[in-house]
Order: C-alpha cells, then sequence, then structure tokens
C-alpha cells in the first residue's frame, strides 16, 4: 500500500486527487474505491491505498485511513432544510487562515495587518462554532 494526503474531493462529481507521500504525480480517487465513508474526506486526509494503471493514468484503490490518522470529526455535518445531507469541507485552522488572508488581500487591499488578524481571529472563532474549522 501507499501512503498519501488526499488534495482534493468533490462529493458531488464522486472523485477527487491524492498525492503520494514519496512524491510522483496526484493519483485519481473515485467514490467506488473507497474503504471508508465518503464523509471522512477532506483535503489533507491521510490515507492508504493501492495503485492501479488506470485509462488516464493512475487510480487509487482500496483507499483506507492511514495507520494512526483519525476519522474526522463530525461537526461540519448538518441537514439542509429539504432534508438532504449537506457537508462542508472542515479546514485545519492554518488553511483556513491562510485562504482568508488571501481572500482579504484580494477583496481589500487596503487593510492593515492588524485589521487581518483581527478578522482571521473572529473568523476562526466563528468557524470552530459552526465546525467549519478543527479546533
Amino acid at each position: 500500500m501507499v501512503a498519501g494526503r488526499v488534495v482534493r474531493f468533490d462529493g458531488a462529481r464522486g472523485y477527487g486527487f491524492i498525492a503520494p507521500d514519496d512524491g510522483g504525480e496526484d493519483v485519481f480517487l473515485h467514490v467506488n474505491d473507497l474503504l471508508i465513508p465518503e464523509s471522512y474526506l477532506r483535503t489533507g486526509l491521510k490515507v492508504e491505498f493501492d495503485i492501479e494503471e488506470g485509462d488516464r493514468g493512475p487510480k487509487a484503490s482500496s483507499v483506507q485511513l492511514a495507520e494512526g490518522a483519525s476519522a474526522p470529526v463530525a461537526g461540519g455535518r448538518h441537514i439542509a432544510a429539504d432534508g438532504d445531507d449537506v457537508l462542508c469541507d472542515v479546514l485545519r485552522v492554518d488553511e483556513f487562515t491562510n485562504e482568508v488572508t488571501e481572500l482579504l488581500l484580494r477583496a481589500a487591499p487596503s487593510l492593515t495587518g492588524e485589521q487581518i488578524l483581527a478578522i482571521r481571529r473572529e473568523l476562526v472563532q466563528s468557524g470552530r462554532k459552526h465546525g467549519w474549522v478543527d479546533s
């Protein structure tokens, strides 16, 4: 088995990519090749998998949690008004703050560093409350 981390996963389309720890090109991941619940998948999740050669390149199979990796906390899950399950990505604090910083710099380049830090603190606190950010 090969170890790696989920780079991204699109639940609506049922596929994503894994970056092998030993380098090389990202490996295609399809929902049908999971040995874990789809709801576990998030960017950065450590997984182990076999690699098969698919029609368009390497393809992951028998995807499972890596040894020592823990299942994600189900804080980001909620029920939509129409009854359909809706999932959101649960990000690590550093991932969240990096993304927020980039968005703030693009949207409002005149913000000061102090203002950006204050906004990020409030957004992280709110994100934790809603289960969007790992504690």
